[in-house]
Formats: structure tokens, C-alpha cells, sequence
């Protein structure tokens, strides 16, 4: 995954203004309560990120990749 990639499924999956609102804000203690921004920025994978975030909000595989097939 891109990191183009997981900004739009976080805009997908979350909707535009909450999904940058979490990604500023939510703090992720599996990797050391950095926010999704910051996590991006320290070099970790989009990914994984994207896994940690979704777990921790509780988003169901069905919905986590957004409408793809």
C-alpha cells in the first residue's frame, strides 16, 4: 500500500472530515501512541498503519478495504 492509497481509504472508510480529524488526533499505542500522521511521517509502513488504526477502531474486514472487489 501507498501512502496515497491508505489516504483514501481512510477517506472512504471513515469519510473526509472524521478521517483527518483521526489522523491528527487518534493516538495508536501499538506503535508508541503516535498519531496516524505522525506514524506516516517516522517512516512506518502505510500498511501497517493502516491495520493498527483499523483494529483499534474496531472496522471489520468487510469494511476495511472500502468498496474494492
Amino acid at each position: 500500500m501507498r501512502e496515497r492509497e491508505f489516504w483514501q481509504l481512510l477517506e472512504e472508510v471513515f469519510g473526509r472530515t472524521y478521517g483527518r480529524a483521526l489522523s491528527r488526533d487518534q493516538q495508536l499505542p501499538a506503535l508508541g501512541n503516535m498519531t496516524v500522521v505522525e506514524a506516516l511521517e517516522s517512516g512506518q509502513e502505510p500498511r501497517v498503519v493502516w491495520n493498527v488504526l483499523c483494529d483499534q477502531m474496531e472496522v471489520p474486514d468487510a469494511k476495511r478495504w472500502g468498496a474494492r472487489p
